[in-house]
């Protein structure tokens, strides 16, 4: 990639394009949403993402000592979320980005792997703890715990952008894989079958980001179905 120090042009880019896949798939994420939930998480998500824009637009592009911080377009992600959205899915995205944040802010202002992994399994256990879901329970952790072991499993000498690779697609089969589950938690435990074989919105919302890191997501309907081959 063009940005090979993976600073805070990197990260400011990982989330302008993640706001621009939440604006293009917006209305298939409130389609998935509609059969399975309260059919808001589009809007949400979407919502946060754009506030996101607003907080980086109004980012200095380098602190005092010159260098564009990695932490900086994360830890005002991580606000955006935090602050202005509603729902269950704000905080719980707000937690994930902030956890991204911290293990980025040790690494020398730069975006390791070993940041990624450390930021991506800190902020899975927080949302654990927050909404106390477990894999398996058809919730976006289902996506965001197998992108933390493929980020675990990559080690340090691969680049973070071939680690996040890794991590979107085991995050895209932990998405399909939430077809087949039925919900423990939240008002799709109480649809039952109306939301047997619909992935699980939260998911595809890690999925979403996680990809982003590479490209703007324009539609879900690829990454839904089970790869060929």
């Amino acid at each position: 990639m063009t940005t090979a120090l993976f600073d805070g042009a990197y990260t400011d880019g990982w989330i302008r394009r993640f706001a621009g896949s939440a604006r293009a798939t917006e209305p298939e994420l409130t389609a998935l949403d509609q059969q399975s939930g309260d059919g808001d998480f589009g809007v949400n998500l979407n919502a946060g993402t754009t506030a996101a824009l607003a907080r980086l637009d109004a980012l200095d592009p380098v602190d005092a000592s010159g260098v564009r911080r990695a932490a900086g377009p994360l830890d005002a992600a991580a606000t955006a979320f935090l602050d202005e959205v509603g729902g269950t899915s704000g905080p719980l995205f707000g937690l994930l980005l902030q956890s991204l944040a911290a293990a980025a802010d040790v690494e020398d202002d730069r975006l390791t792997t070993p940041a990624l992994a450390k930021g991506v399994a800190e902020g899975l256990a927080a949302i654990r703890r927050v909404g106390e879901a477990e894999p398996g329970d058809k919730t976006l952790v289902d996506a965001l715990h197998p992108a933390a072991e493929a980020l675990a499993a990559a080690g340090g000498p691969t680049p973070p952008d071939q680690a996040l690779r890794r991590a979107a697609e085991a995050a895209w089969q932990g998405v399909r894989d939430t077809a087949g589950l039925r919900a423990r938690l939240g008002r799709a435990s109480y649809l039952r079958e109306r939301a047997t074989d619909v992935p699980d919105p939260g998911a595809v919302g890690v999925a979403l980001f996680l990809t982003s890191a590479g490209g703007t997501v324009t539609t879900l309907t690829p990454y839904l179905s089970p790869p060929v081959g």
